[in-house]
């Protein structure tokens, strides 16, 4: 099967339906730089999933990698994963998440975000 990497943890901005969670001002611009890379397009546009891992939810969650590795989805994982995209891959994806070129601190802003996503 194929696998999209559990990383792009970067989306666009929340929009639609639902109203977005209330985010701090690291949230905020964790938010706006995963929107900036166009991260929504996989990741939903409120971090629900769509071709890619959903974000909501994420923190604290198992994540089984192709390799058969089970791992819990803490900060460092999703900052990891942000930096690395093919270094962790999670299993059940159609699409691989694309090499960027986020800063450490670009990363950790996001995965700031997605801390956030899950209230």
């Amino acid at each position: 099967m194929s696998v999209v990497l559990l990383t792009g943890l970067v989306m666009a901005a929340c929009g639609g339906g639902d109203d977005p969670p209330e985010l701090s001002p690291a949230g905020e611009e964790g938010r706006q730089i995963a929107a900036d890379n166009s991260c929504g397009a996989c990741h939903g546009n409120n971090g629900q999933g769509a071709s890619g891992p959903a974000w909501i939810g994420l923190l604290g969650s198992e994540r089984e990698l192709t390799d058969g590795t089970v791992l819990t989805a803490d900060r460092d994982y999703i900052v990891r994963s942000i930096l690395n995209p093919s270094s962790e891959v999670v299993g059940g994806f159609v699409i691989r998440m694309p090499e960027n070129t986020l800063t450490d601190d670009e990363a950790r802003l996001v995965a700031t975000y997605i801390e956030e996503l899950a209230g």
